[in-house]
């Protein structure tokens, strides 16, 4: 019974301190896409220009685009690591290298009325390095049907 227990308590304390381990970086700085959150006004800071586009009336099966435009008014590399849709219908393409301070930059976001009808708003989640780290940008537009277009 003792040897169970002392088992026991021995795999608990291997599972515990593995589960605790953590990989170090040997230069204790941080990487290319880390930002040291210990000082906030050393941040990257995103300023859109809008952050919401209406199309208005989009006749259905039209593709249409919008460049979301925005600054980096913060201290530090901006980082803009995704960008994501909420449907198939509509896809945002982002810069991928970091945009300095004082720089500017556009998210284009692409929708596609095929097979789409009435009215709708679709977000895009913009991931980035700034606190917080997450931005919606909203596309919306009126869909009508190719003879109904006034």
């Amino acid at each position: 019974m003792k040897k169970i227990a002392i088992s026991v308590i021995a795999l608990s304390l291997t599972l515990y301190s593995c589960s605790n381990s953590t990989t170090s970086n040997s230069t204790n700085e941080p990487s290319s896409n880390e930002v040291n959150i210990g000082n906030k006004d050393e941040l990257p800071i995103i300023d859109f220009e809008e952050e919401v586009h209406d199309f208005g009336k989009i006749v259905q099966g039209e593709k249409v685009s919008y460049d979301f435009k925005f600054t980096n008014v913060g201290k530090s590399n901006l980082i803009i690591s995704n960008a994501s849709a909420s449907c198939g219908c509509t896809i945002a393409d982002f810069p991928k290298e970091p945009i300095p301070p004082g720089k500017s930059g556009k998210i284009t976001v692409e929708f596609n009325s095929e097979g789409k009808s009435g009215y709708i708003e679709k977000a895009v989640t913009v991931v980035t390095n700034c606190e917080p780290n997450t931005i919606i940008l909203k596309i919306k537009a009126d869909i009508v049907e190719p003879s109904k277009k006034q």
